[in-house]
């Protein structure tokens, strides 16, 4: 008999600290929401969190940043899997399917370039003009 070990929780652990349950507070549950990974079957999901963290370093904690990458992600796996299937009663288009998705993820690009944008309004930096330690008006002196 074997004994387990706890491993921190990923979502395929028996030990998971998640149980399924995605904190829609963290960045990462956010993003989760954003792309629709919301499966409440951790092995279902598109991505683990340790893949969300890593979309979410790359992009400095950017929610809509790392949404935007998760979604491209998805929609290069959607073209290189899907491409266009047709049978007597069903059919996918996965170029169509990825455009939307890139689509979206140049939205989500947008609102994080105007919340930056809103971020930095009323920003200004001091700039010196000149020499501080000569009065207004002064001639140089060389």
């Amino acid at each position: 008999m074997s004994e387990q070990v706890y491993d921190g929780g990923t979502p395929d652990s028996e030990f998971s600290t998640t149980d399924g349950v995605i904190d829609y507070a963290t960045a990462a549950g956010k993003v989760r929401l954003y792309i629709t990974d919301t499966d409440d079957t951790p092995a279902n999901r598109l991505f683990t969190d340790a893949q969300l963290t890593v979309f979410l370093n790359m992009n400095a904690d950017n929610v809509y940043r790392a949404s935007a990458q998760a979604l491209r992600v998805i929609a290069a796996s959607e073209v290189l899997t899907s491409k266009v299937i047709r049978t007597q009663d069903r059919a996918t288009d996965g170029a169509k399917v990825s455009a939307e998705l890139r689509a979206l993820a140049d939205q989500y690009d947008a609102k994080a370039n105007a919340d930056d944008a809103a971020a930095a309004e009323g920003f200004f930096d001091v700039v010196p003009f000149g020499d501080a330690a000569k009065p207004e008006g002064a001639e140089w002196r060389y």
